[in-house]
């Protein structure tokens, strides 16, 4: 059954290692397209986005090794340039492909790209700022088809903050002719990420972690070894599990520095924390309300998906809140089920009050996307009962092995 069990009401005691980031990863693996020879990236999280990301690489020519968690990726042998549609239609991340493979081939076909059903994320805003760089495309209604003899450096005045069009810019300009401008450009670890391991394969990028990011174009890339950094989104998911139930539990390598907003909320709901030099520790649940609604941003504001665990947290923590989502108009979609758990949710717009003085019973729930499911397995800690989150592979899109790591912590929980 694609589903977990859990067993409710328990408080949290142990320690668990915080996986390799996958928003980082994607791009990173994308990234291997623009270097002729094998790179090794260490710290890649064994999750089914990564799966399909290296599977659309296969497809393309390259060949693909996983020494546990080192993925070894020779690019030697890529003749593509049209990916299955099946994993290009599952993957949103996908897209970032168009950006390299125009810097190594020259030439791109694709379906459209999927994934998570959180808002319209149209691909409008990649397709414009490549036209400026030389790309020309031609737009069916379930493909694309992208051409450019040669990319050459723009500057891009972007209508607003894009972590995927800052990435698919990125990975154009690297091996561009001249000099490109990214502005405003997103700040989010991930891009800093992808940004440092170019830098490392000769790459010369200025302004990285910046909103102007300055890129000026090289001939040649050089095989790396790279070091994917810890999950901040799976550090905050373990987080919340233990603001839900209550208990002590220890992150090991949680990015603090990157989680800064995200602390800064759990703190003033009654959670204390102690950053370490390997990781987070946690104590205790949420206890208190944050005074203010929470209102999602892109970095260094609070991360959106986060957002409804964080909601989850708000149902149990007695005070409730509430919560504005400036990013994705779909992320309120895990309040019907929690609703039936018993919790007091209501909507309106881009807005959710939530009361926090009502009992949380399990049931069966079932995930719709990522952060969502992994929002239900959180609030199931805490309530009563037993409860069974059905639709697992959303899940499974984002964490490595969410009951093995949540069992290190003390949970009662199983795959069904």
């Amino acid at each position: 059954m694609d589903a977990v069990r859990i067993y409710g009401g328990n408080c949290l005691s142990g320690q668990t290692k915080v996986q390799g980031s996958k928003n980082a990863s994607l791009p990173i693996l994308a990234a291997t397209l623009l270097i002729d020879g094998t790179c090794e990236i260490a710290n890649c999280p064994d999750i089914s986005d990564v799966y399909h990301m290296l599977r659309l690489l296969q497809s393309l020519g390259c060949v693909v090794n996983r020494k546990a968690d080192v993925l070894y990726i020779d690019t030697k042998g890529i003749a593509e340039c049209d990916m299955p549609a099946d994993s290009v239609g599952v993957m949103r991340s996908s897209i970032m492909l168009l950006g390299a493979l125009l810097a190594r081939m020259g030439e791109v076909s694709m379906e459209y790209p999927g994934g998570c059903v959180i808002g319209k994320r149209p691909i409008d805003q990649h397709l414009q700022a490549l036209r400026r760089m030389g790309v020309e495309i031609a737009e069916g209604p379930e493909e694309f088809c992208a051409r450019a003899v040669r990319l050459h450096g723009a500057v891009h005045e972007l209508p607003f903050v894009s972590v995927g069009v800052t990435e698919n810019l990125i990975l154009a300009a690297v091996l561009s002719e001249g000099e490109t401008i990214i502005h405003p450009a997103a700040r989010e670890p991930e891009i800093q990420a992808l940004c440092e391991f170019l830098i490392s394969a000769g790459g010369k990028i200025s302004g990285v972690g910046t909103d102007r990011l300055v890129i000026e174009g090289v001939k040649k890339l050089h095989p790396v070894r790279f070091l994917v950094p810890a999950d901040r989104i799976v550090a905050g998911t373990y987080l919340t599990a233990c603001m839900c139930a209550g208990g002590r539990v220890f992150l090991e390598d949680a990015p603090c520095s990157q989680m800064e907003s995200v602390l800064v909320c759990a703190e003033k709901m009654g959670t204390r924390l102690t950053r370490t030099t390997d990781g987070l520790l946690v104590e205790g649940r949420a206890c208190r309300g944050l005074g203010k609604a929470l209102v999602t941003e892109v970095y260094p504001g609070f991360p959106t998906d986060l957002q409804s665990l964080f909601m989850a947290t708000m149902a149990f923590s007695g005070q409730g809140g509430q919560i504005e989502e400036t990013v994705f108009e779909n992320r309120f979609r895990v309040v019907p089920e929690l609703v039936k758990m018993g919790a007091d949710i209501r909507v309106e717009g881009n807005r959710a009050s939530i009361r926090g003085d009502r009992p949380l019973h399990n049931t069966i729930v079932e995930a719709q996307e990522l952060r969502g499911g992994a929002a239900l397995v959180v609030a199931a800690l805490a309530a009563e009962g037993t409860g069974i989150v059905t639709n697992r592979h959303f899940i499974d899109r984002g964490y490595e092995d969410i009951t093995r790591s949540l069992r290190e912590l003390g949970a009662e929980i199983e795959l069904a």
